[in-house]
């Protein structure tokens, strides 16, 4: 069976999170994804550790930060920095549907690896920029990482604990939120592009994506309402800010819930299992906007509540009332969890040196071309040799030659 991107060629130049996630996912639907690193060096993600992979042996390897966004890749080692490098990524180019680079502005231009180069030999190839700000404008040769972006697109000024609380503050979200958000946007661009390509232009084009503006992009209904309002949105804890409750709360012994109530019948289910039925008609709390209005109050009566009970409690009884509730899972809880488990979100694959690795699968569930096959993310340089004697022609002896002179 086909996958949805098969016969779709990705030559990947770019390292860390956001760019190589993008290309991964598109791997993952099928796409033959070649991923160019330095010679000895490699991806700078590869050293993100601890953790690290271990080989059969005991020894250590790449580091779980690299495995998570390189699955479904071949890996080649070449420099493009030398005109004999640079000149095979180009012809490399000349023969793929998609080019994904993460350089600073101008940076490949002098390799002549800039897509107005790469277009001359292939102008229906499409050409993907991932930068901290864009190719233009005053910040556009600053480097930047994920936290820059959390900080500057006013992510963290939403995120963290409510100014009237105790440890108040602005707070970056856990995860690298901005590099992963930017992969999925970039991964839509690029196949929307395919499709444009195909169905309309017969040509490829040049996508130029930013994490800061994927960043504020990202903030969604927060942004529309302070374009709508000109108010600054507080931030709100473990409080959503749409309906009400939605909210985590502290059980006996510190474990935590989270609840959402904000149709008519999951509040009146609510406030039938807290014992507190007159609730669910009170004027003060009866519709979403009251609740809204009157946050505070609401909040206050059911923390009381729900700390006089366990976890386990009010999960139990939640559930049995369709009242939408969860645990509040560290990763020990997420993968013992029975949906997950049945829905087979941790996969096994099996890795060169390791033997066998865990990995967190694809959740996109297709009927036609499912995901099926993940290979093991690649050893530094593990297709070398592979690729380019299949694509470019090169012989053994070509190999050896130019892998003496530092250029694979």
């Amino acid at each position: 069976m086909q996958s949805a991107l098969t016969g779709v060629r990705v030559l990947d130049v770019s390292r860390i999170l956001a760019a190589p996630l993008a290309s991964q996912l598109l791997g993952d639907l099928g796409a033959d994804v070649v991923k160019v690193e330095r010679p000895a060096v490699g991806d700078d993600a590869r050293s993100y550790g601890p953790p690290f992979l271990e080989s059969a042996d005991g020894q250590s390897g790449e580091a779980g930060f690299y495995l998570s966004c390189n699955r479904n890749k071949r890996s080649i080692t070449v420099d493009h920095s030398k005109p004999e490098g640079a000149d095979i990524l180009r012809r490399l180019a000349s023969e793929s549907d998609v080019f994904i680079e993460n350089f600073r502005p101008g940076v490949l231009t002098k390799y002549g690896l800039d897509y107005d180069a790469l277009r001359q030999d292939n102008p229906r190839l499409i050409y993907c920029s991932v930068t901290g700000f864009g190719q233009d404008g005053p910040f556009a040769s600053r480097p930047g990482y994920d936290g820059i972006f959390q900080a500057m697109s006013g992510m963290m000024s939403v995120s963290g604990v409510p100014d009237s609380e105790p440890g108040a503050g602005p707070m970056k979200v856990g995860v690298s939120m901005v590099d992963i958000l930017t992969s999925l946007y970039s991964a839509s661009a690029i196949l929307a592009a395919l499709h444009h390509r195909e169905t309309h232009s017969g040509e490829g084009q040049y996508i130029d994506m930013s994490l800061l503006e994927c960043g504020v992009a990202a903030l969604s209904h927060y942004a529309q309402n302070f374009l709508v309002s000109g108010v600054c949105q507080p931030r709100r804890g473990n409080g959503g800010f749409g309906g009400i409750p939605s909210q985590a709360f502290a059980c006996v012994g510190g474990e935590e819930i989270f609840v959402v109530a904000s149709t008519a019948n999951q509040w009146t289910s609510l406030v039938k299992v807290l014992g507190r039925p007159d609730l669910a008609d009170h004027p003060d709390f009866a519709t979403v906007s009251a609740r809204i209005e009157n946050r505070d109050r609401v909040l206050e009566i059911l923390n009381d509540i729900f700390a006089t009970n366990t976890a386990e409690h009010w999960v139990d009884e939640l559930e049995s009332a369709d009242v939408p509730v969860s645990y509040v899972n560290d990763m020990h809880g997420v993968f013992n969890n029975p949906q997950i488990v049945h829905r087979g979100v941790k996969t096994t694959i099996t890795h060169p040196v390791a033997g066998s690795m865990d990995v967190v699968g694809n959740p996109i569930r297709f009927s036609a071309t499912p995901i099926e096959e993940y290979s093991a993310p690649p050893l530094l340089g593990e297709h070398t040799a592979e690729v380019l004697g299949e694509r470019l022609g090169f012989t053994q002896q070509e190999l050896k030659q130019l892998a003496a002179r530092g250029v694979l």
